[in-house]
């Protein structure tokens, strides 16, 4: 399977250079504009998962093809990309503009888990069409990072991290509060973290993390050690869906990722998301799609 790709390899890809200090820890953060396009130049981002994040502030008519689904931006939007889902731009303007930085985990140690906010969670909101006011909003946080990362100040970096939080909290001001966060924090919600900081970690599949190990509740409730009984209540209760359809949600948006991006044929993923019959696979993906894998793939 294709290895995701670095950010030296895309410094090399787009820009055919590396910045110096690249191997060290403020080398993991950059800000960059986004130029018009040129005729004869690709207009396209490769669709392929990154190992590093990324936060795009986009103005023009493109398309984003983010896991499975395809988002249309009409106008201008804030994105949001992690490490762990694919996605690839089709711009599809004559003309766009706009930024975006790039950093990875490293840049964040010791300041917090990025993968705890929701617009870095596969199953979060991470494509925000803005109006022209916010636009201008998100933009001066852009200006204000060229400035910064321009600068000699000796603590820019802890600067350009604090504006890094200020685009994540714009955007999640712009989605209603989830009832995660309206929920006294008790015991439910404690098991309930857990189970989907699990489940989060066994993805994404790829060489170095061939299969999933924890496929059923049953399989949770044993390394949570609790009753299952008890693990589904703390799910339910916090989550409002069943420990079965969360793990089924996430099985399946990896599955559709692997038919997308990988070379494994059918049988390979089945069996690298704890399937130990292609014919189960199938079915499976049949019941929630509506169509084969194989089609699935070949669309």
């Amino acid at each position: 399977m294709e290895k995701a790709e670095t950010i030296e390899e895309m410094y090399q890809r787009k820009f055919e250079w590396l910045p110096e200090n690249i191997r060290n820890e403020i080398g993991h953060f950059n800000v960059f504009r986004l130029e018009p396009l040129v005729e004869g130049k690709p207009q396209t981002i490769p669709y392929k998962r990154r190992d590093y994040y990324k936060i795009m502030l986009m103005i023009g008519n493109s398309q984003v093809h983010y896991a499975d689904r395809v988002i249309e931006v009409k106008k201008q939007a804030l994105s949001f990309s992690n490490p762990q889902i694919p996605y690839k731009w089709e711009h599809l303007d004559n003309v766009r503009s706009g930024a975006y930085c790039i950093f990875n985990q490293h840049f964040f140690h010791q300041f917090g888990n990025l993968n705890q906010y929701e617009v870095f969670q596969p199953n979060g909101t991470h494509i925000f069409e803005l109006p022209n006011e916010q636009t201008e909003k998100v933009s001066n946080i852009y200006e204000r990072m060229f400035d910064e990362i321009n600068s000699d100040y000796i603590h820019k970096y802890d600067a350009l991290r604090n504006m890094v939080f200020e685009l994540l909290h714009f955007a999640m001001k712009m989605q209603p509060s989830s009832v995660f966060d309206k929920q006294e924090i008790n015991a439910s919600q404690r098991i309930a973290t857990i189970f989907l900081e699990l489940l989060e970690r066994q993805f994404p599949i790829d060489d170095a993390h061939p299969n999933i190990q924890l496929r059923t509740a049953s399989d949770f409730a044993d390394q949570l050690n609790v009753h299952v009984n008890h693990l589904n209540r703390a799910v339910k209760e916090i989550t409002q869906k069943t420990t079965t359809q969360l793990i089924t949600e996430r099985i399946l948006q990896e599955s559709k990722i692997l038919l997308k991006q990988s070379k494994w044929n059918v049988s390979e993923i089945a069996f690298a998301l704890g399937f130990t019959e292609v014919t189960h696979f199938n079915n499976f993906f049949k019941k929630h799609v509506l169509q084969s894998p194989v089609k699935f793939r070949n669309v």
